[in-house]
């Protein structure tokens, strides 16, 4: 398959989600091994970058790490060469921000853009053009270190939790983020609102 996004394209899979939400499932079991239609979603979400002509992965592991790592040496993924699956364990990161320092410090990516993704991702999107567009934002800003990906439902939608709703603020002209809350409190939500659209001109509004 000819590449939209060109060569070398590298990811880092959050195989932890930091978080409770499935206790107390996941204090046996990591998320990312819960199954959806009794398949692991971490299955989805290597398929998905498969599919998107990545070519080197590395499963960053955390909680359950050494689960994890069991798990795929069972699969297709352990002796894959397209794309590259790689394992690597932390025993030290409580956060996505914890995880994305020790990326950096073990020097692991060399590809400039590359993808990071949590581990349970079910989609079909197409990261051509996301990388495509992040590319074109470096050439006139050397400080767009990262293209964020938002996806709207329905606050009626199934997979829609009650205390789900963030306020995302960003610059219509620009596209530039400028704010972002999960606070759940609604009074949190609503002073971040505000102080956003008055702070920062042209600014639109997800929820």
């Amino acid at each position: 398959m000819a590449r939209s996004h060109g060569e070398g394209i590298q990811a880092v899979v959050l195989a932890d989600s930091f978080t409770n939400t499935f206790r107390p499932l996941t204090l046996d079991v990591p998320k990312v091994l819960l199954p959806v239609v009794n398949v692991p979603m971490i299955e989805y979400t290597l398929e998905w970058l498969a599919s998107q002509d990545v070519d080197e992965i590395f499963v960053l592991c955390c909680a359950h790490a050494e689960m994890i790592e069991s798990y795929l040496k069972t699969t297709r993924w352990h002796n894959s060469t397209s794309p590259k699956i790689h394992v690597t364990r932390s025993d030290t990161c409580t956060s996505a921000g914890d995880a994305l320092r020790e990326v950096y410090d073990r020097k692991i990516i060399t590809s400039d853009p590359f993808v990071l993704v949590s581990g349970d991702v079910i989609s079909s999107m197409h990261l051509g053009p996301v990388i495509a567009a992040h590319k074109e934002r470096r050439k006139t800003d050397k400080n767009c270190i990262m293209t964020m990906v938002f996806k709207p439902t329905s606050a009626t939608h199934p997979t829609q939790q009650l205390h789900d709703d963030i306020v995302v603020t960003y610059d219509q002209d620009t596209l530039e983020l400028v704010g972002y809350d999960n606070d759940p409190r609604p009074s949190a939500l609503f002073a971040t609102l505000a102080t956003n659209l008055l702070r920062n001109r042209a600014a639109a509004v997800m929820q």
